[in-house]
């Protein structure tokens, strides 16, 4: 039986600092505390996968570079694994199997913390969330607020099971000595009992005000808003979270879904919190990897409707409630990839998961993955060989991969990246390594020059991000002109492949594979800014589209900043039409590829 321990009050740790980054300018970084720098060379073995190598200078480094203004953190409350993957002689490597909600996890701690007692690993948690604040990066946490680690009804007795199984667990109102079950794990917690929305709200505030964590994202949020009758988004936990003077200001971040009846509620969350948006990573890998696929085989596609609303910022989504657009586009998560599912370069390899490392016969893991192979299953090796289809293969697969960076960090929201995405990881098809505590879950470090490339390129995109006002929108676009500048020109206007505004039938051709997105700055001297997406398998010869205002054109040229055919950003030096180049000029964009114009 696990025993807690009971630790002296904090006297000398830094004072508690959060910097509150605006919505608008932040990046999420989501990484497992171990997996992230297990194999960085650039640590000290004894702190490789640890809390404290997550605060050297090497990681931090990493993440500055990149552009990271946050760290999201899978869970690191104290867990334990599930009896069926002990038995298998693996671990829940996750750790969405809480026991402990004031305990942080000691296997993440260095040795010498873990020897020390649990006050060093404590320490140990406290010092890298002050050092990641120094460095100006914020520290969100997944928590598990919505289950325990005790399993099922035959689960062993850990803590709240022993303590008083009736008042934290909610039971089957139709048998009422089993468990009810929205969580897929087993058990779920009674967030209608007073004791255990107490229990969550003083774990919360103990993280926030005594480690100095930022921000929360809750895993498998809907659960904590249930009630009898369903979700209820005025739930007093969720009232709470809006109201209480510790956490309301912080980032809160919802995991819009249980598997529950009436389990999908995206977009229904109260403000301030943000939310997972589902509908971003399927329409993206729709548009780009799951269409292209159906086209090179004959069949129809989806055209860019669905795609031009994600990158809107969701204002289907997000722009309802009692407050009509309040929330503003920052409230959706956008991601393409996540810890659960392929990695975005598994996505551009594989058609189908690959997860017999489970010991589940290949049955646990989504079926729904929107991936292409570009026709080898598997990740293939160039050669010099001209017969070889790897030399055609993997460059469209790095181009697939660029097109899915720019539409995530240019789209109007809060993008979220995975650990490892930025420089070409790979989990082997695996699509859910929740049990692999190995080199299928680890981040590796070991850069060939693609990935190197690739590094660079995700660094330039959020470059672009940060320094054009018109990427970073903090409220939804109306169509309008703003009253912050003194050109009357609309916020966002919508342009096909011939530079005429896209009208009903455009919209609603499924065959429309390209499409222009112009965003004006929305402060007098920022820059315009237009996204041009060839989603076809052919060239597509476009023609850039401006404004006419006052009798003349807006913007005056147009300058290349980005092309997703390139392999790193400074491919732009060699590439002619970086020129400037006059609104209505042709351009011709490759197959499967995005193009970003700065105004000049």
């Amino acid at each position: 039986m696990p025993l807690s321990v009971v630790v002296a009050s904090p006297g000398d740790h830094a004072p508690v600092h959060h910097s509150h980054v605006p919505w608008s300018r932040t990046v999420i970084y989501e990484a497992h505390v171990r997996g992230l720098t297990k194999q960085l060379e650039a640590l000290p073995e004894d702190l490789r996968g640890t809390y404290a190598g997550l605060a050297h200078p090497a990681t931090v480094a990493h993440l500055k570079d990149l552009g990271i203004t946050a760290l999201e953190l899978l869970p690191i409350h104290a867990s334990v694994p599930e009896p069926h993957l002990v038995a298998k002689g693996l671990d829940n490597y996750w750790g969405y199997s809480t026991i402990g909600f004031f305990a942080p996890h000691a296997a993440y701690a260095t040795q010498a913390a873990q020897d020390a007692g649990a006050s060093a690993v404590l320490d140990e948690v406290r010092g890298m969330v002050h050092l990641l604040h120094e460095a100006g990066i914020e520290v969100i946490l997944d928590v598990v607020y919505n289950h325990t680690g005790e399993a099922g009804d035959d689960g062993p007795h850990l803590s709240f099971r022993g303590f008083d199984d009736t008042s934290y667990y909610a039971h089957d109102d139709a048998d009422p000595v089993r468990y009810a079950d929205v969580t897929g794990t087993g058990n779920t917690l009674d967030l209608t009992h007073p004791r255990v929305v107490q229990l969550a709200l003083d774990s919360l505030r103990y993280w926030a005000q005594e480690v100095g964590v930022d921000g929360f994202r809750f895993d498998l949020a809907v659960t904590l808003g249930r009630r009898p009758q369903g979700f209820d988004p005025d739930h007093p936990f969720l009232v709470a979270l809006q109201t209480d003077p510790v956490l309301s200001g912080l980032k809160l971040v919802a995991e819009p879904w249980d598997v529950g009846m009436g389990g999908w509620q995206t977009g229904n969350f109260p403000a301030p919190m943000g939310e997972w948006n589902d509908r971003f990573r399927d329409a993206v890998r729709q548009f780009w990897l799951s269409d292209p696929k159906e086209a090179s085989h004959g069949r129809g596609t989806a055209g860019v409707r669905e795609l031009a609303t994600r990158l809107a910022g969701s204002a289907d989504l997000f722009g309802h409630g009692r407050m009509p657009l309040a929330r503003g586009p920052v409230a959706s998560i956008n991601m393409v990839t996540a810890h659960d599912g392929f990695t975005m370069a598994d996505l551009v390899a594989f058609d189908h998961k690959h997860n017999e490392a489970n010991g589940e016969d290949g049955r646990d893991g989504s079926n729904d993955n929107r991936s292409w192979n570009h026709g080898v299953e598997d990740h293939v090796e160039e050669t010099d060989d001209p017969l070889d289809p790897a030399g055609e293969i993997a460059p469209l697969r790095r181009r697939s991969i660029r097109n899915l960076l720019a539409t995530l960090l240019l789209s109007a929201g809060t993008p979220m990246i995975t650990a490892g995405d930025e420089m070409g990881r790979t989990q082997r098809g695996n699509n859910n390594a929740y049990c692999q505590d190995n080199e299928i879950s680890w981040v590796d470090w070991d850069l060939a020059p693609w990935r190197k490339d690739l590094l660079d390129t995700t660094r330039y995109l959020l470059e672009l991000r940060r320094a054009h006002r018109a990427l970073r929108a903090d409220s939804f676009f109306l169509g309008l002109p703003r009253h912050t500048v003194s050109t009357a020109v609309p916020d966002l206007v919508w342009f096909g492949s011939k530079g005429k505004m896209l009208d009903h039938a455009g919209w609603n051709d499924h065959a429309r594979r390209t499409v222009q997105m112009l965003r004006t700055g929305p402060a007098d001297g920022a820059h315009d800014v237009l996204l041009v997406l060839n989603g076809s398998l052919d060239d597509a010869i476009v023609r850039l589209a401006g404004l006419e205002v006052a009798g003349s054109e807006r913007p005056s040229g147009w300058r290349l900043v980005w092309d997703s055919d390139w392999e790193h950003p400074a491919d732009r030096h060699e590439d002619p039409e970086t020129e400037v180049v006059g609104v209505g000029s042709k351009v011709v964009l490759e197959p499967l590829s995005t193009r970003v114009y700065v105004s000049v």
